[in-house]
């Protein structure tokens, strides 16, 4: 693969932006050597780190074409039916880089159960098949446990299967997300001992007791908002929104996610890469600084998921890297000016844009 030096370019650094400089990207990372590359003009714009989007859902090969033209340059699954369609999206040169989830483990009577294709396996109602359950995600491939939990009673796993789920999964080496869109199923996630929880709940906040208790969470706020808009109550996005704030204050780590699906029969669909740009406007508008929600989606999702080759610009590091033009510091909307976008060192063909 051919070296190229981008000049002209402040860089972000996670904690601000640099004086003009150039960055090469050798192969795959990024190198340090300019001599010999090709050159390409950075017009003084920002070079951010690839954007990672923390919750995602895959169809086909058409959402990584989506996620790679507005900068996301890896995407964490959140469930994903087919071994085989997961295998087929995995390292894909020149488009964005996956991790998944797999399976999901659900309940037997919560909304997941009814999702069209939905697998027979991912039902959990003992603690006994946690161990089997995990066991058989290893080997899937999966790389993190998704558990979809709902309060007490209403059709998710109960506690004490939540509880073995974690366990078996930490045995594993495996991290263990859960999603809660209510403060009842936030208080068992963190009752069980998950590491990760995604989604805020609608209407009434978390309580300040579970706040203190978090350890990182993933709001999708921009699928929270759709969810009330669908419902025809948009004044519940508050209280994920009051959640969120809460949280920041508290130091919580914030991810940035977004809930991307194209899914039959959920609560709202949500455009695969243009919606993370929405999440990072929304978490901002949650109180979040400007340099926190870019680091919620590049240096966070990759320490805290174990993304170690990624997440920053530094050399020997994957050259996933998004080239704006504008101060996203200064305005958040600026991520969406994208010029250029490269997945581990490939330029993609078509960035979107404006």
């Amino acid at each position: 693969m051919s070296r190229t030096a981008v000049t002209n370019v402040r860089v972000f650094d996670g904690a601000g932006l640099t004086e003009p400089r150039t960055v090469v990207i050798d192969g795959g990372t990024i190198g340090t050597d300019p001599a010999g590359a090709g050159t390409v003009d950075g017009g003084g714009g920002v070079l951010l780190p690839g954007l990672i989007d923390t919750h995602i859902h895959l169809h086909g090969p058409e959402n990584l074409e989506q996620l790679a033209r507005h900068g996301v340059t890896t995407a964490l699954d959140m469930a994903t039916f087919s071994a085989e369609l997961l295998a087929s999206l995995r390292d894909r040169p020149g488009l964005t880089d996956i991790r998944s989830a797999g399976i999901p483990a659900i309940g037997p009577s919560g909304m997941h159960a009814r999702i069209p294709g939905m697998p027979a396996e991912a039902v959990i109602t003992d603690p006994g098949q946690a161990k089997d359950f995990v066991a058989a995600r290893v080997a899937a491939g999966s790389d993190y446990l998704k558990i979809v939990l709902e309060a007490p009673g209403g059709g998710g796993p109960e506690l004490p299967a939540a509880r073995a789920l974690t366990d078996a999964a930490h045995e594993a080496g495996l991290l263990v997300v859960a999603h809660a869109t209510s403060a009842g199923a936030y208080t068992m996630g963190l009752d069980a001992g998950v590491d990760v929880l995604t989604h805020a709940p609608l209407g009434a906040p978390i309580t300040a007791d579970d706040v203190a208790r978090a350890r990182i969470v993933a709001p999708t706020l921009i699928m929270m908002k759709g969810v009330s808009a669908t419902v025809g109550q948009p004044q519940l996005y508050e209280g994920a929104k009051a959640s969120v704030t809460a949280l920041y204050r508290a130091g919580v780590p914030i991810l940035a996610g977004t809930d991307a699906n194209t899914e039959p029969g959920v609560p709202a669909t949500v455009e695969h890469g243009v919606s993370l740009h929405d999440e990072l406007e929304l978490l901002v508008d949650a109180g979040l600084s400007t340099v926190d929600a870019l680091r919620a989606a590049t240096a966070l999702p990759a320490k805290h998921f174990g993304l170690d080759d990624r997440g920053a610009i530094r050399p020997g590091l994957r050259a996933d890297l998004v080239l704006v033009d504008g101060d996203p510091i200064a305005d958040i909307r600026a991520t969406r000016a994208i010029t250029r976008v490269w997945c581990a060192g490939t330029a993609v063909t078509a960035p979107a844009g404006r």
